[in-house]
């Protein structure tokens, strides 16, 4: 099964470090930040649109150790987003051979949501690249039912799509039934954890730094690969921030995460 690492399951890489994880652990893509965050501190601080330099050597690194790289991060809409802002974000996703750039939307105006998208995908679109829309219940997007409304109403399935991440699913009241029923050409990515059945006092600390490897918890892995469009590809999005703390190295935290979810699946 191909599998791509997710650059939250490693977050103390560096790009360059992520893409090298990724090879070692038997991982054939990627799923990428284009800068570091500060809503995870634990990642290094780097700027692929500004500094061509470390795009070059990202770029490089992908070709040697034959990684893909399948979704960029971060593209967030809001009330106030100028989507022609994002052109040097998207060319440099493209000149790094991204496949999907994730979305997640902040808006609280409907209209606006449809209209912004629309934008956005036309825009990706010109790149030859997708929009991939991420439900995310604290966004204003929060379920699948609510993120293929919207992405019925953006624009057509070839340029923008939905990226599942199996927590969301849970965490907003979806099933792996209404997942199987979606229009697969709207289905682009599919994101693999574990998590305990009844949601945690904090969930977007739990989505961004706490979640669990599969067998851990109590998430139908298979039932949810099995719900997606054949082929779709996939990633493991699995921070552990404890076991960085406690001083586990990333590649153990790689090996971890993917051989469980080697293990879960079939």
């Amino acid at each position: 099964m191909r599998l791509a690492l997710d650059h939250i399951t490693a977050v103390d890489c560096s790009p360059v470090e992520l893409v090298q994880t990724a090879r070692s652990v038997d991982c054939d893509g990627v799923c990428l930040f284009l800068a570091g965050m500060d809503v995870l501190p634990l990642m290094p601080r780097f700027d692929l649109c500004a500094d061509r330099s470390a795009r070059r050597e990202v770029r490089a690194a992908l070709a040697d150790c034959a990684i893909a790289f399948d979704v960029a991060y971060p593209f967030t809409l809001t009330g106030r987003s100028d989507v022609a802002a994002f052109a040097p974000a998207i060319e440099c996703a493209a000149e790094l051979g991204a496949g999907v750039l994730n979305v997640l939307i902040y808006d609280r105006d409907a209209d606006r949501r449809v209209d912004i998208l629309a934008q956005f995908g036309e825009l990706a679109g010109s790149y030859g690249l997708r929009a991939g829309v991420e439900f995310y219940p604290p966004s204003q997007v929060g379920s699948l039912h609510d993120a293929l409304a919207l992405v019925d109403a953006a624009g057509p399935a070839s340029t923008i799509g939905l990226n599942v991440d199996l927590l969301h699913l849970m965490r907003s009241g979806g099933t792996l039934a209404e997942l199987a029923k979606a229009p697969a050409d709207r289905i682009i990515y599919g994101q693999l954890c574990d998590g305990p059945l009844l949601a945690p006092h904090d969930p977007e600390f739990e989505a961004s730094a706490e979640r669990m490897l599969p067998g851990d918890g109590g998430f139908d892995l298979p039932g949810f690969v099995a719900a997606l469009p054949p082929d779709c590809p996939l990633s493991i999005e699995i921070p552990r921030n404890h076991a960085i703390h406690a001083g586990v190295s990333r590649l153990e935290r790689a090996t971890a995460a993917v051989q469980a979810v080697r293990a879960a699946l079939p």
